[in-house]
Protein backbone atom coordinates (compact mmCIF):
# COMPACT_ATOMS: atom_id res chain seq x y z
CA UNK A 1 0.00 0.00 0.00
CA UNK A 2 1.90 3.17 -1.42
CA UNK A 3 1.75 6.46 0.90
CA UNK A 4 0.23 9.25 -0.47
CA UNK A 5 2.86 12.61 -0.35
CA UNK A 6 0.72 14.49 1.93
CA UNK A 7 0.56 12.23 4.89
CA UNK A 8 3.84 12.07 4.79
CA UNK A 9 5.40 12.72 8.67
CA UNK A 10 7.02 16.26 8.95
CA UNK A 11 9.27 16.52 11.89
CA UNK A 12 9.25 20.74 12.93
CA UNK A 13 12.18 21.50 14.95
CA UNK A 14 12.88 25.62 15.99
CA UNK A 15 14.69 26.60 19.33
CA UNK A 16 14.28 24.42 22.81
CA UNK A 17 11.25 26.13 25.04
CA UNK A 18 12.09 26.50 28.35
CA UNK A 19 10.26 23.87 30.09
CA UNK A 20 10.99 24.94 33.76
CA UNK A 21 10.27 28.42 34.82
CA UNK A 22 11.12 29.90 38.67
CA UNK A 23 8.66 29.96 40.58
CA UNK A 24 7.10 33.49 41.03
CA UNK A 25 7.07 33.22 44.97
CA UNK A 26 11.21 33.54 44.57
CA UNK A 27 11.57 36.32 42.05
CA UNK A 28 12.08 38.90 44.35
CA UNK A 29 14.49 37.16 46.49
CA UNK A 30 15.67 36.38 43.61
CA UNK A 31 16.30 40.14 42.37
CA UNK A 32 17.86 41.07 45.38
CA UNK A 33 20.12 38.29 46.03
CA UNK A 34 21.55 39.06 42.50
CA UNK A 35 21.39 42.84 43.17
CA UNK A 36 19.35 43.75 40.15
CA UNK A 37 17.66 47.25 39.83
CA UNK A 38 14.05 45.45 41.01
CA UNK A 39 16.08 44.32 43.96
CA UNK A 40 17.52 47.46 44.58
CA UNK A 41 14.15 48.73 44.63
CA UNK A 42 12.76 46.46 47.07
CA UNK A 43 15.67 47.12 49.41
CA UNK A 44 15.47 51.07 49.05
CA UNK A 45 11.72 51.10 49.86
CA UNK A 46 12.39 49.01 52.88
CA UNK A 47 14.79 51.40 53.90
CA UNK A 48 13.23 54.64 52.99
CA UNK A 49 10.17 53.69 55.57
CA UNK A 50 12.46 52.75 58.24
CA UNK A 51 14.13 56.10 57.68
CA UNK A 52 10.44 57.86 57.59
CA UNK A 53 9.47 55.85 61.05
CA UNK A 54 13.01 57.08 62.37
CA UNK A 55 12.34 60.87 61.24
CA UNK A 56 9.05 60.82 63.14
CA UNK A 57 10.20 59.33 66.02
CA UNK A 58 12.93 61.66 65.89
CA UNK A 59 11.09 64.39 65.11
CA UNK A 60 8.26 63.57 68.40
CA UNK A 61 11.70 63.64 70.83
CA UNK A 62 12.86 67.03 69.48
CA UNK A 63 9.32 68.30 70.26
CA UNK A 64 9.08 66.97 73.82
CA UNK A 65 12.18 67.40 74.79
CA UNK A 66 13.60 70.66 73.08
CA UNK A 67 11.41 73.11 74.86
CA UNK A 68 12.24 72.03 78.06
CA UNK A 69 15.28 74.43 78.65
CA UNK A 70 13.03 77.07 77.50
CA UNK A 71 10.51 76.59 80.16
CA UNK A 72 12.83 76.10 83.07
CA UNK A 73 14.46 79.55 81.72
CA UNK A 74 11.10 80.62 82.06
CA UNK A 75 10.31 79.50 85.37
CA UNK A 76 13.54 79.85 87.66
CA UNK A 77 12.03 79.29 90.86
CA UNK A 78 10.49 76.28 90.04
CA UNK A 79 13.60 73.82 90.38
CA UNK A 80 11.14 70.91 91.89
CA UNK A 81 9.11 70.81 88.79
CA UNK A 82 12.13 70.50 86.88
CA UNK A 83 13.46 67.38 88.75
CA UNK A 84 9.84 65.88 88.22
CA UNK A 85 9.62 66.70 84.62
CA UNK A 86 12.82 65.00 83.90
CA UNK A 87 12.81 62.45 86.52
CA UNK A 88 9.54 61.24 86.32
CA UNK A 89 7.43 62.70 83.59
CA UNK A 90 9.55 62.34 80.92
CA UNK A 91 9.92 58.82 81.13
CA UNK A 92 6.54 57.22 80.34
CA UNK A 93 6.49 59.44 77.13
CA UNK A 94 9.87 58.53 76.08
CA UNK A 95 8.67 54.41 76.90
CA UNK A 96 5.80 54.62 74.72
CA UNK A 97 7.80 56.77 71.71
CA UNK A 98 10.43 53.69 71.99
CA UNK A 99 7.91 51.22 71.70
CA UNK A 100 5.90 52.66 69.37
CA UNK A 101 9.51 53.04 67.09
CA UNK A 102 9.96 49.22 67.64
CA UNK A 103 6.46 48.30 66.61
CA UNK A 104 6.58 50.21 63.51
CA UNK A 105 10.14 48.71 62.39
CA UNK A 106 8.82 45.22 62.88
CA UNK A 107 5.73 46.02 61.03
CA UNK A 108 8.39 47.48 58.02
CA UNK A 109 10.33 44.63 58.31
CA UNK A 110 7.82 41.61 58.13
CA UNK A 111 6.19 43.46 55.35
CA UNK A 112 8.86 43.12 53.36
CA UNK A 113 9.47 39.56 53.96
CA UNK A 114 6.13 38.85 52.87
CA UNK A 115 6.57 41.03 49.93
CA UNK A 116 9.69 39.13 49.07
CA UNK A 117 8.45 35.53 49.70
CA UNK A 118 5.48 36.91 48.21
CA UNK A 119 2.82 35.30 50.53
Amino acid sequence: MPQDPAETRVVVTGPPRRTRRTPARLRPRTEIDEQTTLGHTYVRSLMRSQLRAALTAFAVLVLLVGPLPLLFSAMPAARRLEWGVLGFGLYAPLVLLARWYVRRAERNERDFVSLVEDR
